[in-house]
């Protein structure tokens, strides 16, 4: 017989790269139209989302401030940058390859910038205080670098790198500060379980930017978030798509203890997993093509592989390759969860 579900203290042990008595699941997302169709019915309420938690086997609720960032929902509402849903759900946006909307140190410091205060958290207290004992919060924020970028568009932000580094270092310093602020917020929760940053660095096929870049503007802010973590006594958990391997022994040494999405087009996780065994949680890495478009039976074999070859030891989380986006069928999310329940029992 499996280990029951929930218990935190083993998704706990997995992200410090121990091995518990099952492999946990963990995601960055699950779009609320697939929550709806798993749970048989719509996630109407905060709590919906524990009821919805319990019945697909996690250990957690993700719980991260409704502030959106984007720079066009910034400079469209100038000051009104709250956007919420009792499920948490919000648009899909794309990048911003072209021009940004701020040019100058002096744009940055003039933009209507949000401040910490302006966050409503009461979907957050809401899950917080109906919370069972056996699970945690899960902290999420991010996009420092992405957000910095986009400010910009990627052009401007390449040639201001080498042209404007006094540009690119007031944004960070804003944008970093400012979220600073929220997830200390969430870390003084008593039901804090781990802290999860998330910001995109990478292409499938390497870094966006130099490391050079990264260590001078972005990885500071994540030294800061894993000591935030450190300090509370939490897993740090770091999420990005693509290639990091240029740069994964420098986010081990920030104090990163575990790894998401580990996206199959870009790393090898077997590889990974060979390479820094318990040092690294790796978490995801089940294609979300796959999810969308295979067939069940394909799901059960690819997780049942996963187990068998990268968690039989511990140190990884089942979870999609990077989310679980609103064109996945639900009996394929089902077919990943069901298997994973199946394959995943570790004593």
């Amino acid at each position: 017989m499996s280990a029951k579900r929930p218990n935190f203290e083993v998704l706990r042990t997995t992200l410090y790269g121990g091995k518990g008595p099952y492999v946990p699941f963990f995601e960055l997302g699950v779009d609320a139209s697939v929550k709806a169709a798993f749970l048989g019915r719509p996630l109407e309420k905060p709590e919906d989302e524990i009821a919805f938690a319990r019945a697909a086997g996690y250990d957690y609720v993700k719980i991260a401030p409704p502030l959106d960032l984007s720079p066009e929902v910034l400079q469209s509402y100038g000051g009104s940058h709250i956007k919420d849903k009792a499920d948490g759900s919000g648009a899909r946006i794309w990048a911003e390859e072209g021009k940004g909307v701020v040019h100058t140190v002096e744009d940055v410091e003039s933009f209507p910038w949000p401040e910490p205060d302006d966050v409503d958290w009461w979907r957050a207290h809401a899950i917080e205080s109906a919370l069972p004992d056996d699970m945690k919060l899960i902290a999420q924020y991010g996009d420092i670098f992405t957000w910095t970028w986009r400010f910009l568009g990627f052009e401007q932000f390449s040639y201001a790198l080498v042209e404007n580094p006094a540009l690119i270092e007031g944004l960070f310093e804003r944008i970093g500060s400012l979220e600073m602020a929220l997830f200390e917020r969430m870390a003084a929760s008593p039901k804090l379980g781990a802290i999860f940053y998330s910001d995109d660095i990478a292409f499938a096929t390497g870094l966006m930017v130099s490391p050079r870049v990264l260590r001078q503007y972005l990885f500071p802010w994540i030294r800061r978030l894993a000591e935030l973590a450190q300090s509370k006594g939490v897993p740090f958990i770091y999420h990005s798509d693509g290639d990091l391997r240029a740069v994964l022994d420098e986010l081990l040494d920030l104090g990163v203890n575990a790894l998401h999405p580990i996206e199959p087009q870009a790393m090898d996780i077997a590889e990974l997993k060979r390479k820094y065994g318990s040092r690294l949680c790796l978490c995801g890495n089940v294609d979300v093509d796959l999810l969308a478009r295979g067939k069940p039976e394909e799901i059960r074999e690819n997780v049942k592989w996963l187990i068998e070859n990268v968690g039989v030891h511990g140190g990884y989380c089942l979870g999609s390759g990077n989310s679980v986006p609103e064109y996945v069928p639900v009996e394929n999310y089902r077919a990943m969860i069901e298997a994973g329940l199946e394959f995943g029992n570790l004593e």
